[in-house]
């Protein structure tokens, strides 16, 4: 074989390649560095791929959650500086809880998270959910994690998430947080 055709094969394996994993499931939550390489399982849950979340996605019959953290307003902007928040473009139908993905969480982002989850729900623990967020995106995971020990039963993690969404060339549409109402 040639040193190109050997090229090529690599090349060929390393793009249907998923991306890297961090090896075996903590016991715990990720508390920092949340973009960084996932494990390929999650106890309890459900790992799919690009193909069986559209699957999924296509049935109608599993809640889609969104777990991207909302950007920072920057620190030290001038007096009177207008600052728009960036919108998230995500999978169509899917409802956006975020910053529940964190390792620690507020108790606020905890009721608002189990409010979120119940509203997607419609407060049935055993209705199917997926969870997602960017590819190598600790987020998603920690947040399906934190659903099976709510008591969700039946638990979807989405490690691609939009990003392998969108590469697959799917729809996405603008999302807005999910509002809590009293």
């Amino acid at each position: 074989m040639t040193r190109r055709a050997v090229l090529a094969v690599v090349l060929l394996a390393l793009a249907g390649a998923p991306h890297a994993q961090a090896g075996p499931e903590p016991d715990s939550y990720r508390m920092d560095h949340y973009r960084a390489p996932v494990p390929g399982s999650l106890s309890g849950a459900t790992v799919v791929d690009d193909a069986e979340a559209h699957r999924l996605w296509r049935e109608g019959k599993t809640a889609f959650i969104d777990v991207l953290p909302r950007p920072p307003k920057p620190e030290g902007l001038p007096a009177g500086t207008i600052w728009r928040e960036k919108p998230r473009n995500s999978i169509p139908g899917a409802i956006w809880l975020p910053n529940v993905g964190y390792g620690a969480i507020h108790a606020d982002t905890e009721t608002y998270f189990k409010a979120g989850l119940a509203h997607a729900t419609q407060g049935n623990m055993d209705h199917p959910v997926l969870f997602f967020c960017l590819a190598e995106c600790w987020m998603s995971w920690n947040a399906a994690k934190r659903a099976l020990e709510y008591g969700h039963t039946d638990v979807y993690w989405y490690p691609e998430g939009t990003d392998g969404w969108e590469f697959e060339d799917w729809p996405v549409k603008k999302v807005k947080r999910f509002e809590l109402t009293d």
